[in-house]
């Protein structure tokens, strides 16, 4: 799934183009449509001559929405630059160029609209010219131009078929599994709560999906999911996606908000980046200059730290650290934007390269700036550590696979990410490149350590007189492969953190105990077999006085031993019974049903679901018509 984005001068037809393409005008409010521009993100799709269906963000062009058009810009994997016939390359054209250069966005396409207002052919070659002398230089310096007129609906096919095209070259986004969602709009719908949209831009979301909203910390979950106005059970990276969140509300969730999966992300106030002025800033750069920073769909104030210099001239080049006034949610090889407050301009931006410095560096340390230089150009560890993230959990020799490194690198990489923490071995051995070993990344492993407290606290909550959840059934709630399910297990009980039993995991401190009223039901139950040990109520008749939760606790904790299907007693009698038939069986060599059934002064059934019982624990065994020690 792709999005493409449009960009360019106000009234230069993106959203007349966006109609025409897609069926779909992306002007939602009112304002909008009275004015006839562009003041809020809109959003279209259509599917392509190969069959491929993307989606579009229509942004505004004007200049006084300029950071709204940063809200939707972020995610795309592609752009159309919207010039208009009759105007050519105008201020915003630039500054918009200006943005889609400093993100790197892969792939673009120049769209020359209103071709029919173009005086003449020379005209628009003239234009032409024009245009490719603006983006020499920048990341659409090679991009097609494509003619249209969407009014008469002339070169709509042409541009299809290059958008299809130009797709088809570029490879599908790195999927590191670990969902994140920059929102860019929240609405409520009738009947169904909070809808959040934007473009999922790694992993992928599914219906029943616990979330969580940074850097707030609201924690809900997925309840639907569309992608293109069709309601979806899982959303892809890369789509447009809306998505119903149960359990937030509308007022406590805004814009730049990202929806990710608990624990695989951390806010941060601080940021290490290379930064690039815009070569026509109208000013230079100060250390302790106060800046806008924006990032995805975020933005917020930031003090900017220029590290090994104390001003940077246009198009000059640099390292800085951001001191942020709000958290934000970013990661290492995000692009960023950032545009100085009053008056307004859009200054430059660059690629962040630590998301979570330690503090605030030293603004003329060499060692400072000789390691972000190496971390820009990526570490074998960063990118060992990035494999790691996206198989979630694996073999080393998958993870190295996955890395393509080579040995001593890996190896390397390797070592280093245990001995920092990052990653850790859920198997005894030594971690080399050639081994098997199970290892997980310590994100992940939290977020499964948490995940299995939780359900198996919930079971708790929800079966109080259980000892646990069956193995087998929490096994098939978390969706795990079964190595992983049995590594992390034993880890966890290593760790004394759960409890493993024949049949349960259970929390440590988790006791069943009964209710005054369950235990008044008890006593009374128990009475019955106390005046009759040796024909005791049946199981049917137990689960009639306390209830099958509770009869199933007596069992648990030992207090009553069922025998058979229908036959149970108290542990006391059954012990004393056992023992009887051990000492007449030694006595005798052996003993009959008959007799059995006399010592006691019972009936056939209790006598028979006994032996039987005895039989298959491996205390008797059956030789005709009696029964012998084993």
């Amino acid at each position: 799934m792709r999005v493409i984005g449009t960009a360019g001068h106000v009234d230069h037809g993106k959203s007349t183009l966006i109609a025409a393409l897609t069926g779909t005008h992306p002007d939602r409010l009112k304002e909008e449509q009275a004015r006839e521009m562009t003041i809020e993100l809109g959003f279209g799709w259509l599917t392509l001559p190969n069959g491929e269906e993307i989606g579009i963000v229509d942004v505004p062009g004007h200049r006084d929405f300029i950071e709204n058009m940063l809200a939707g810009i972020g995610g795309i994997d592609a752009a159309l630059l919207v010039i208009a016939a009759d105007e050519g390359v105008m201020p915003q054209t630039r500054e918009h160029l200006a943005i889609l250069d400093l993100l790197q966005i892969p792939a673009g396409m120049i769209v020359l609209t209103k071709i029919d207002l173009a005086p003449d052919e020379d005209w628009l070659s003239l234009l032409e010219m024009d245009i490719r002398a603006a983006v020499r230089d920048t990341v659409l310096s090679a991009a097609p131009i494509v003619r249209v007129s969407a009014r008469q609906n002339a070169g709509l096919d042409s541009l299809k078929s290059n958008l299809a095209a130009l797709l088809e070259s570029k490879p599908a986004r790195l999927d590191l599994n670990r969902p994140r969602l920059p929102i860019d709009r929240v609405f409520t719908m009738s009947g169904f709560g909070t809808v959040v949209t934007g473009t999922l831009s790694d992993g992928h979301l599914s219906v029943g999906d616990e979330v969580e909203i940074l850097p707030s910390g609201l924690k809900g979950r997925v309840r639907g999911l569309q992608t293109h106005k069709k309601k979806e059970d899982v959303a892809v990276i890369g789509s447009r996606t809306a998505v119903n969140i149960s359990g937030v509300d509308m007022e406590s969730v805004r814009r730049g908000e990202v929806v990710v999966y608990p624990n695989q992300y951390q806010i941060t106030r601080r940021v290490d980046a290379r930064f690039r002025l815009l070569k026509d800033a109208s000013f230079s750069v100060k250390h302790g200059d106060e800046v806008k920073f924006f990032v995805s769909a975020s933005e917020t104030i930031a003090n900017l730290r220029l590290l090994g210099t104390d001003e940077l001239m246009p198009g000059e080049e640099g390292w800085i650290q951001l001191e942020l006034r709000d958290p934000v949610v970013a990661v290492r090889g995000d692009r960023y934007i950032l545009r100085r407050p009053s008056p307004s301009e859009t200054l430059g931006g660059g690629v962040i390269v630590d998301h979570q410095p330690k503090g605030r560096h030293k603004r003329f340390d060499e060692k400072v700036l000789k390691s972000l230089e190496a971390l820009i150009k990526g570490t074998p560890a960063d990118i060992f550590f990035e494999a790691m993230l996206a198989l979630g959990a694996a073999g080393i020799k998958d993870v190295v696979v996955k890395s393509r490194l080579e040995s001593a690198d890996a190896q390397a990489a390797l070592d280093e990410l245990i001995e920092r923490g990052q990653i850790i071995a859920l198997e005894k051995g030594e971690a080399k490149i050639t081994s098997d070993l199970f290892i997980i990344s310590i994100s992940h492993y939290s977020a499964l350590r948490d995940k299995v407290l939780q359900t198996v606290a919930s079971y708790h909550t929800q079966f109080p007189l259980r000892r646990g959840i069956p193995r087998e059934e929490l096994k098939s709630k978390l969706k795990l492969a079964p190595r992983l399910f049995n590594l992390l297990i034993a880890d966890y009980a290593s760790h004394t953190i759960l409890t493993e039993s024949s049949k349960w995991l259970f929390l440590p401190a988790h006791k069943i105990q009964f209710t005054p009223a369950d235990q008044a039901r008890v006593k009374t139950l128990l009475r019955k077999f106390a005046s009759n040990p040796y024909a005791t109520p049946s199981v049917k008749d137990c689960q009639s006085d306390v209830g099958e939760e509770i009869l199933n606790a007596l069992i648990e904790l030992g207090d009553l031993i069922p025998v058979s299907l229908d036959v149970i007693f108290r542990k006391a009698d059954y012990d004393g019974m056992v023992e009887k038939i051990r000492a007449a069986i030694r006595q005798n060599g052996q003993v009959t049903l008959a007799e059995v059934r006399d010592l006691f002064g019972t009936t056939r059934k209790y006598v028979q679901a006994l032996l039987e019982h005895l039989d298959a624990t491996g205390v008797t065994i059956r030789a005709g018509d009696a029964r012998k020690l084993k």
